[in-house]
């Protein structure tokens, strides 16, 4: 399978990793549905990449959290390209507070985006993606697999999306349905700086050294390969390799590493 007329639904996609892979596959030659709450940006997005790429792109905008936006979402999909054989779930929310500081609206906040806004999409785009045998993709994190200090919400969404991932993984294991989880390290992106604070406020900075990080365009790359290989789970960085092992293998060990980590942020919330 390559991407040449393939269609490809992003959510997320007006800015970072969303955008990143909306440039890779348009390149691959893929004809794009993308899905996200700036409406605006996403149709000078979708303009430039059809005229650069001459493919088809359809800008839906979306917000991931509510039901019926992913609905629409996949029905004016089918509407204009008439099936879908890509669905990436990229729509992401982070945080950063502790948990004995936080307003719980922040954890339901980001449950909404990152685990519901996956289940929404992928309930209404599951029987389209049935008759395809295409892929579904979750843009999870590090923290779906290792809890991070001051990202209780974050870590549970992506526990959550986790989860959900590989029970639906096995579920259409004999259906030539592909289900893959990616999960980048650190990624050079905004989603630090539109991180929530303790209140529900954007932070409005990065916690950490950006310039040290993967880019969003080398993780499109990445979850482009990943897709037409139909791998299972795609973790990027060595660190994140590292991780997720010693979390298995020397749990109390990797609880002082990961707080130690953490205590070199900007600010840091824990000391």
């Amino acid at each position: 399978m390559d991407f040449k007329d393939k269609v490809v639904v992003i959510t997320g996609a007006s800015s970072g990793i969303g955008k990143a892979l909306a440039e890779e596959l348009a390149k691959r030659g893929a004809n794009l549905v993308l899905g996200a709450r700036q409406y605006v940006t996403l149709c000078e997005i979708t303009a430039a990449l059809e005229t650069k790429y001459q493919i088809k792109a359809l800008a839906v905008q979306a917000d991931v959290s509510k039901e019926e936006d992913c609905e629409q979402l996949v029905k004016q999909t089918l509407v204009t390209f008439g099936k879908i054989d890509v669905l990436i779930n990229n729509a992401g929310l982070s945080m950063r507070a502790l948990f004995n500081d936080l307003d719980l609206s922040v954890i339901k906040n980001l449950m909404d985006v990152n685990f519901w806004g996956t289940v929404y999409c992928t309930k209404y785009a599951l029987p389209e993606i049935l008759k395809t045998k295409g892929s579904i993709i979750g843009v999870s994190s590090i923290a779906g697999y290792r809890g991070l200090p001051g990202r209780t919400g974050y870590s549970s969404s992506k526990f959550a999306m986790n989860g959900f991932m590989e029970s639906l993984r096995t579920e259409l294991l004999k259906t030539g349905v592909h289900v893959m989880v990616a999960c980048p390290g650190f990624t050079t992106s905004n989603i630090r700086v539109a991180a929530l604070s303790k209140d529900g406020a954007a932070h409005g900075e990065t916690s950490m050294e950006e310039g040290k990080m993967m880019s969003a365009e080398e993780v499109a790359v990445r979850i482009s390969d990943g897709i037409l290989k139909r791998k299972r789970t795609l973790i990027m960085t060595r660190q994140g390799k590292l991780a997720v092992w010693m979390n298995k293998l020397f749990p109390a060990f990797t609880d002082k590493k990961v707080f130690e980590l953490f205590a070199k942020e900007k600010n840091p919330l824990i000391r």
